[in-house]
């Protein structure tokens, strides 16, 4: 009887185990996801951003206006900034680890950002 019952339930896993078109995981959704939200050719530098020169450089391939917000470790904004050229100016800000969030044309990217 316990044969007929583990054979039953062998018979059942290896039959749902085989199911066409069901997957647990889908291992481009993630690279999907990235693509729509990065934006083409950012660069953030130099990072970690010297206090003392307290000028960061935010370039993409598009030439169209950013959006800046750092935010401290805590989760507090410490800084906002709409951004037309490519220089923010993060003398305000102390030394420490930061976060920096930059929008461009409904696109957005997180770093970390490190000014020593």
């Amino acid at each position: 009887m316990k044969k007929i019952y583990l054979l039953l339930i062998f018979t059942c896993i290896m039959a749902l185990s085989f199911t066409p078109g069901v997957k647990a995981q889908a291992p481009h959704a993630e690279k999907d996801l990235a693509a729509e939200i990065s934006i083409r050719g950012l660069r953030i530098y130099p990072n970690p951003a010297s206090a003392n020169e307290g000028k960061l450089y935010i370039t993409s391939a598009s030439a169209k206006t950013k959006t800046i917000t750092i935010f401290n470790v805590l989760g507090k904004k410490v800084l906002f900034k709409v951004l037309v050229e490519k220089v923010l100016d993060i003398s305000p800000l102390n030394t420490g680890v930061y976060i920096i969030q930059v929008k461009e044309g409904g696109k957005s990217v997180t770093k970390k950002l490190i000014i020593n």
